[in-house]
């Protein structure tokens, strides 16, 4: 009994220190990344390619600070503006951006920025990116995953061809220290994974970003990030639409099928 007591006492001992030693890193990361960009990322909601044929077709972004395009020192390159270039040439008709992502949005607060719209408001097709900050705030994955699942199904039912952009893995913060680099990449893995399933249960077509633009985040840090090393830099965002595109173009194929 005795030893059993010992063994439970510095189990609890080491997990407070443990917790201790995360506090702290927490702290220092947040020193270290600051607020060089400030809280607001630059205005690019317009008509893109206007002089395309054809009427606008009407794309929406939500979420947080990536889906918002904090980071981009041009309203074109944020990436809302990018993906709607993107799918404006590929479409051949214009595209009319709009968005309501919040800097520092999470999940949660995905059933707000849709209640913000016009009551005749339409998304042809709708993008969402979230997840870091429930991660930082240490949301249970249940309840991140449970929120985006009724915004996509809200899109669905509005008539939105929707893609998930799954949780960024934070394992490519370098600013953060280690093992909490270590701890957020884990947990925003397990969080990709239970979004991209959610999401699918929904109807929305899936991106990991992990997978498909992870490694060039880690391998080239000082091209893909900002200046706050956090979010990412013009070439950032470019790559992220890059990877996104694609399931657009097929999940508004699926949708005119879907209708048709």
């Amino acid at each position: 009994m005795a030893t059993s007591a010992a063994l439970a006492g510095a189990v609890v001992a080491g997990a407070f220190a443990a917790r201790s030693v995360l506090t702290r890193q927490a702290a220092l990361a947040r020193l270290r990344i600051g607020k060089p960009l400030g809280e607001s990322a630059l205005e690019a909601d317009r008509v893109w390619r206007p002089k395309l044929a054809g009427a606008p077709l009407e794309l929406l972004v939500l979420g947080d600070s990536i889906a918002a395009g904090l980071g981009a020192q041009r309203p074109k390159d944020v990436l809302g503006a990018r993906l709607s270039k993107g799918l404006a040439d590929f479409l051949h008709r214009p595209v009319r951006l709009r968005t309501v992502a919040v800097v520092g949005a999470e999940s949660k607060d995905l059933a707000d920025q849709l209640d913000r719209l016009p009551p005749d408001y339409r998304a042809d097709a709708a993008v969402i990116i979230v997840g870091g900050n429930d991660v930082t705030h240490r949301t249970p994955v249940s309840q991140a995953a449970g929120d985006l699942e009724a915004a996509v199904r809200r899109l669905g039912d509005a008539g939105a061809s929707v893609v998930v952009g799954t949780c960024p893995d934070l394992g490519a913060l370098r600013p953060v220290p280690q093992p909490l680099r270590a701890l957020g990449a884990q947990a925003s893995r397990q969080l990709a994974h239970a979004q991209a399933a959610a999401a699918r249960r929904a109807g929305a077509r899936v991106v990991s970003l992990r997978r498909a633009v992870g490694a060039m985040f880690i391998e080239n840090p000082d091209d893909m990030f900002s200046v706050d090393r956090f979010h990412p830099s013009a070439l950032g965002y470019r790559r992220t639409a890059d990877a996104l595109l694609p399931e657009i173009v097929a999940a508004l194929a699926q949708g005119v099928r879907t209708r048709g």
